[in-house]
């Protein structure tokens, strides 16, 4: 479990800084040029995709850590049932079995 927990917190610590980048990001002044503007508009929008996506996993690391704190990282928080270690070793963010992840699809 230790090396789960240890992947997991490089995986937040990466994502913390990506985040810090990405709003960084939106906080520069637009270019003068109008064609440049609508540029790092469009720029702006691919970039708080990218925020939004990186602090869904965020909250999903912290999910994981949370649960492995307290004792159950590797139980379904679904089902109960014990999640593959295959699973939680290509997914170390995973909270359901993959019988319970197949049915919140």
């Amino acid at each position: 479990m230790s090396d789960r927990r240890a992947t997991l917190e490089a995986l937040r610590a990466t994502l913390q800084t990506r985040l810090h980048a990405y709003r960084e990001h939106k906080t520069r002044a637009l270019d003068r040029d109008a064609d440049e503007q609508s540029l790092e508009i469009e720029n702006d929008e691919v970039v708080e995709r990218l925020d939004e996506e990186a602090f869904a996993e965020l909250e999903q690391v912290d999910r994981a850590l949370a649960r492995i704190a307290d004792g159950e990282g590797d139980r379904c928080e679904a089902c109960g049932e014990a999640i593959d270690a295959r699973r939680l070793q290509a997914l170390p963010m995973a909270t359901l079995c993959i019988d319970c992840a197949e049915l919140e699809r």
